[in-house]
Parts: C-alpha cells; structure tokens; sequence
C-alpha cells in the first residue's frame, strides 16, 4: 500500500504538536515483562530534537519507553492520550520492530496522524522499512535537529517534501529520498537538551551495580569519530567526522545541571579522549569552576596519556571504559582498531596510576575467523591487565557496519532476513566458533576474573581508599540479591 502524503486530508494546522518517543527493545515489552529498563541513559538524540523544535514555537512531549517500562499498548495508550499531529520514533536496530508494531496500533485508531522514523535503524534502512511498513510516513536520515524543523514547517504549510534535505518519503507508488542534510557544524548553536520533558530517573548499570546512584543524566561534547572501527555503525552515520562543542559550551551545560541537582553523569562521546588538549582545558575548567560532580566517560588506549587521566581523574572521573577489543594483533587489525594489545595494557596501567576509581575494559569476540584459542587468548588477557571489570561482548552486526557490508558482499549474510535486528557473525559464518561456544567461554571466564583472591584483595582495598567507590558499595547493600542474579546470567 503506497499513498502520498496530502497534509491538507491530515489535519495539521498552525499549532502543531510533535510527541517523540525512545523505542524500547524488540524482546520483552509484552505483559510478561514489565522491568524498567534502570540502567538506561537518556535519549539524548529526542531530547536535541525536541529543544529545537521548542525553540521553534511546536509544541513536543516525549516519551522513553524503555526507561517508563511501558508495554506497546501502554504506550499507544500514551500516544492517544497526547494526541499529536506528527508522531516521531528514534530507532536502533533492537528497537525498530517495536516502534513499527507502535506505529501499525496508532494508525489504525488515527489514520491521519504522521509516523517519522529516525535514528540509526532509520538512517541505514530508509526503503526497506517503508516497503514494510505501510503506517510510516517519512524517514529522518542523520542528524534530526534542522530535519525536524524543516519537516514541520513543511508540512504546516503543505509544501513539497522533496524541498526538505535529509528524508525518505513515498510519493504515489515511488520511494523519494532526498539529498543528505549535511552535518551540524557549529554545535555550540544547539540549545541544550530539555530533559525536563522525561520524568524519569535514570542510573548507570555496571556488572549489576548502580554506580550512578545520585542524580545522574548524560551528556555529549562531541559528535562523531574519525577512527573507521568496522564492527561500529558512527562512521557512516557521522561520515567519519568529529565535531565538538567549545570547553565553553560544554562548561554551561555542566553548571545547568549541576543547578538542576544532578550530581553524576556520562559523557556519551564516541570520541571524547580524541583532542587532549581539549580534554585537559575541560577538565582543569571543571576544577576551577567547581563542577563537582562525578563522570564516566569511554577513552582510546592510544590516546590517554598519563597527564590527560591524570586531570580527568581530578575533574571528577571516576569510571573510564576501554575498548581494548582483543588480546590478539591479527583480530585488532581485522576490527580496523588501530591499536595493539600493549598499548591497551599500558593504558590500563597509567589509568590506575593517574588515579581513576574504576577501569572497565570492553571486549568484543566472534570475529568470522577468530579461533578458540584467539578467543580464550583475549579471555585471558582480561585477568593479565588491571581492570576493575570486564565486558565481554559478541560481535553483532547491523547495516552501517563494514562487516555488514562486507559479508553481504560475500554471499554469508542474508541483508533481507537480518537488517531489522543484526546478528551475531558466529550465527552466520561457517568458520566462526559457535555461538554458544562462546557464551560458555564467556560465562565461566567470567566466574574466573571474580573469583581470584588477589582480585578480590584489591578491590576491597581500592573500595576503602575511594569514597566513591564506598558510596556505591553502600548505595547497592539493597540490590546484593540482584548483582548475584546477574553474575549467574552473563552473556
């Protein structure tokens, strides 16, 4: 079924409402399951799109359906009870089904309203996602910020669709996607988040725990990577460009929320550590300007330097994610990581020397040739450098990856049974070690890096000489049970 959308037959008139909602996973959101998803961060990306189109006279409400734990009827019950004009859904690949099967229940009970897609889901699948789904309208490619302005205006005043840069549409029995938008240069000209739309309370979840108990909310200094790790979607989705806000910029969201009451938050930059120039001028005007609040933040082992950790260590970070990736050369090199095995080792060192309470290294298995023993070598390698805490993880992919691409190309990845969801590479890779291989090694490898009494020594010892760390420790007695629960569930 293919129509053109008429927005005289669809009500729109000058006062428009625009309602935003964070699709939650594809599992788990029938009545059986009805867990907050506590370890959530708010979606930033809504939340941008929402401030601008506030700043532009629309009126916006949002909804972040896996932090409310809402069921798809709950939420359609939300939609209805909003009554907006345009209904837009920011979608992953975990959360595109549910927002197309929300979209399908909403636009039976209000065939006028106008369903956007946007988000990485939509980006990468414009055209599959309209051939599927007759009940979305347009899809939002990128950036969404100008898009969505320039969409409203449009369709408030029933202009052509294909004026505006940056959209998939259908246009009578045709899909019609227009040029790309390009890239938002000037960051600094965005207004802030308006997470005063979300009445939630959010967290940060690690092996668990909550070590973000205090009034945590996120937040990005930069958008974007210049690195080409294959297995990562941001390059295409940012054409492999970073941006970043100015220290100054940066500094004024900090001392809003820090007059909102918040007192943790992340720094959700695909690249933060890249300029460490940039990161040292942050960090040292946090210390002077006394923002004192705690952050997490993810960093390159290539690019931490002891002075860099060092003056992170001192702002305020007090958790920082390594993606080590791989013990072995041969699989880095495959990831296009552009790092090596020693270098992550020293990084991890001279993180603990520059003071941060916890080092969490990120890893990633089930290369499409990678061996068991290549496996176990990384396995291994996690107990060898000091990390607080691992992250295994099996290598997926989505469309937007160069593996993606790559074995589509080859013939071993079916695009059109697995684009709305990824796969595992061990799934679909004959040479590749069995899925649940894998998740056995993971499983008892992670048994085996808690268990170790010099670990154990360590870690009580770090705990009693941070009072962030003690903080954490009393803050979760109340969730011992679920931190058990969760070790037995690994992988």
């Amino acid at each position: 079924m293919f129509f053109i959308i008429e927005t005289r037959n669809l009500g729109i008139g000058e006062n428009m409402k625009f309602s935003l909602i964070n699709a939650g996973a594809n599992m788990g959101l029938d009545e059986r399951e009805r867990r907050k998803a506590l370890g959530s961060f708010p979606p930033l990306g809504i939340l941008y799109v929402a401030a601008m189109l506030e700043e532009n006279g629309v009126e916006v409400s949002v909804l972040d359906q896996p932090a409310k734990g809402f069921t798809i009827d709950e939420t359609v019950d939300w939609i209805e009870k909003e009554d907006p004009d345009i209904l837009g859904f920011a979608t992953y690949s975990v959360s595109g089904r549910t927002a197309a099967l929300t979209s399908k229940k909403i636009k039976e009970k209000n065939p006028n309203i106008i369903i956007v897609f946007g988000n990485y889901y939509a980006t990468f699948n414009p055209e599959r996602i309209l051939k599927k789904y007759p009940q979305v309208d347009i899809i939002v490619r990128g950036e969404g910020e100008n898009t969505a302005v320039e969409l409203v205006d449009c369709l408030k005043n029933n202009g052509d669709l294909k004026r505006v840069s940056g959209i998939t549409f259908r246009n009578n029995e045709k899909i019609v996607s227009t040029p790309n938008r390009p890239l938002i240069k000037n960051l600094d000209s965005l207004p802030f988040p308006d997470r005063k739309l979300i009445d939630v309370e959010y967290h940060s979840i690690i092996a668990g725990a909550n070590v973000a108990p205090k009034r945590f909310t996120s937040i990005a200094s930069s958008r974007g990577c210049v690195f080409r790790c294959r297995f990562c979607s941001c390059t295409q989705f940012a054409n492999n460009i970073w941006r970043p806000r100015s220290v100054k910029n940066t500094m004024e969201e900090l001392h809003f929320l820090a007059s909102e009451g918040y007192r943790q938050f992340i720094f959700i930059d695909d690249s933060f550590t890249l300029n460490p120039k940039r990161v040292i001028e942050l960090c040292r005007a946090m210390q002077k300007e006394r923002i004192e609040m705690d952050w997490i933040c993810e960093g390159r082992v290539d690019n931490c330097s002891y002075e860099v950790l060092h003056e992170m260590a001192e702002a305020g970070c007090k958790i920082l994610f390594f993606g080590i990736e791989s013990a072995n050369q041969r699989i880095l090199n495959y990831f296009n990581k552009r790092i090596t095995p020693e270098q992550s080792r020293n990084a991890v060192k001279t993180a603990r020397k520059a003071g941060i309470d916890v080092i969490v290294g990120s890893f990633i298995l089930g290369a499409p040739d990678e061996t068991r023993r290549e496996i176990q070598n990384t396995l291994d390698f996690a107990k060898k450098i000091p990390i607080d805490i691992p992250q295994f993880n099996i290598l997926g992919i989505y469309p937007g990856t160069d593996i993606w691409d790559e074995l589509e190309l080859k013939g071993l990845l079916k695009g059109d049974e697995y684009w709305e969801e990824g796969v595992a590479v061990s799934k679909i890779c004959p040479t590749a070690v069995p899925l649940n291989e894998i998740k056995s090694m993971i499983h008892d490898a992670f048994y085996e890096f808690f268990k170790r009494p010099t670990y154990i020594l360590k870690q009580i010892v770090r705990t009693l000489r941070s009072s962030y760390r003690m903080n954490v420790v009393l803050s979760n007695l109340n969730r011992m049970g679920d931190i058990r629960e969760n070790a037995r569930s690994v992988a």
